[in-house]
């Protein structure tokens, strides 16, 4: 672990040993360790929890896709919209708009003339 960013870890930055270089001991104590290993098995269990609870929530899209999948084993855009419908939000499709709001207004978010 090399950055803890977290309101129980607290933001901090610990020097690693870069590969190949012997490794003593860790530059935190036992505490803080056990800390960091609880605060990332609670992180992975709320991962794990919402994408069980998303799953059941859309079980249907899920048996949908997954049945197109047996039949068709590279599913596209098109399939994706009709399989699911539109997406719930506005899509980008230029390089002007994947950058806008990214940048100050003054930016100039034109493609460079060899990507033109």
């Amino acid at each position: 672990m090399q950055l803890g960013m977290n309101s129980k870890v607290g933001n901090v930055s610990f020097e690693m040993p870069q590969a190949g270089e012997p490794v003593f001991d860790k530059p935190y104590s036992e505490a803080t360790a056990q800390l960091i290993d609880e605060e990332a098995r609670a992180l992975i269990d709320r991962a794990y929890t919402r994408t069980v609870d998303l799953l059941t929530q859309h079980k249907d899209a899920v048996d949908r896709v997954a049945l197109r999948l047996l039949d068709q084993e590279v599913l596209r855009r098109d399939d994706m919209k009709e399989l699911l419908g539109p997406r719930p939000f506005a899509e980008k499709s230029t390089y002007e708009e994947f950058v806008e709001g990214t940048g100050s207004v003054e930016e100039d978010t034109s493609l460079p003339k060899g990507l033109q």
